[in-house]
């Protein structure tokens, strides 16, 4: 498993490369544009089955069956209800002023779930609601109450929107799938470099907050809208990011750490944008997203052609969440409710191995007089 996003770093101590141990979760094939959770394709999952499917994969290695999945349905039911009734006795992390913080002050609060299924419904069941309490609350609009019976995405969408379609909870389900897990990204390897060193699940999921409120890693997709916004139309898409590039700007949503090829999960999220636009949740987005991609890497290429600089998850990010009615303040908690699955898969992995994680550092530093 590589730290971070997969990018090579020299360390002492003979971790070069730099692995710091196996999984079983998922690999991501930077070369390939490739992402397997658990011997299934990203392509195959999102938009096929639902985030309780996944969180079965990932915590037992195969798709659940139908009582499993209802197992999984029922707890991540009961962790919602159980974190709207703590908001409700303890509103405090509802006053942050950034959602990450709202989500890191309430998960901190919550005890050790008694096993890994606990664990799954009260972690996810809490990023949702706080996630959407906040964002209700920032606006200035009651909090709903959830629905334990509901599929997981759906009533995190409704309490969040305060309403909520087939067509668009089925985008969303296919997002969360989508960034359930990618290798030993930041704040999973935070994960589990925490419970690696004996501690709870709880405080390694707090240390895989901290990690993806950073913008190098949890992103920044709001910002890709406000280039779409400044586009406006297909046909000014060339014109724009020929401006951008001639004046030093940066293109947002181009370019990963890891894929020197198309991010496979934004054909996924262009593909759930495509079944909203043939529904009756049209967004005039996507033709527009689709002409800036092809022209900002058209434009890249020309001016860096020994650098492999596509479309990454980001990129269709923005526009999908935009079109199922999310603020863009909340971006980043919504990608922490599906990314949670894949931390518990993960802290779960590393306590089965019992092994510290220390990795080595080169010395660059003075040294004593002789």
């Amino acid at each position: 498993m590589a730290t971070m996003e997969g990018a090579p770093t020299g360390l002492a101590g003979g971790l070069d490369g730099v692995v710091v141990g196996d999984t079983e979760l998922s690999l991501v094939d930077g070369g390939r544009g490739r992402l397997v959770l658990r011997g299934h394709d990203v392509e195959a999952l999102a938009g096929h089955v639902s985030l309780e499917h996944v969180a079965g994969l990932l915590l037992d290695g195969r798709l659940p069956d139908g009582p499993r999945r209802t197992a999984i349905q029922a707890a991540l039911g009961r962790g919602r209800a159980a974190a709207a009734q703590r908001l409700r006795a303890d509103p405090a992390p509802l006053a942050a002023e950034h959602a990450m913080d709202a989500l890191r002050a309430g998960v901190s609060r919550l005890t050790e779930p008694a096993d890994p299924l606990s664990a799954l419904g009260e972690l996810a069941g809490a990023i949702g609601v706080i996630a959407a309490a906040w964002s209700r609350g920032r606006a200035g609009l009651e909090l709903l109450a959830p629905d334990p019976a509901a599929g997981h995405a759906h009533d995190l969408l409704r309490l969040a929107t305060g309403t909520a379609d087939d067509e668009r909870a089925a985008a969303l389900d296919a997002y969360l799938v989508t960034v359930s897990d990618h290798g030993m990204n930041a704040s999973t390897f935070a994960a589990r470099v925490v419970a690696s060193t004996g501690s709870d699940v709880v405080s390694s999921v707090v240390a895989a907050l901290g990690a993806l409120k950073g913008p190098l890693h949890g992103g920044a997709p709001g910002p890709v809208l406000d280039m779409l916004d400044a586009i406006a139309e297909p046909d000014r898409a060339a014109g724009w990011i020929d401006g951008e590039l001639a004046a030093g700007r940066r293109i947002m949503g181009l370019g990963h750490r890891v894929y020197r090829v198309r991010d496979p999960r934004a054909a996924v999220l262009e593909a759930a944008l495509s079944r909203l636009q043939r529904g009756r949740v049209a967004t005039g987005r996507l033709a527009v997203a689709r002409a800036t991609e092809q022209a900002a890497e058209a434009a890249l290429a020309r001016r860096h052609p020994g650098r492999a600089l596509k479309a990454n998850v980001e990129f269709y990010t923005a526009v999908l969440l935009e079109a199922i009615g999310l603020p863009r303040s909340l971006f980043t908690a919504t990608f922490a409710a599906g990314r949670v699955v894949g931390w518990l898969a993960h802290v779960a992995e590393q306590q089965r191995t019992g092994r510290l994680i220390r990795p080595g550092v080169r010395y660059v530093g003075p040294m004593p007089a002789a």
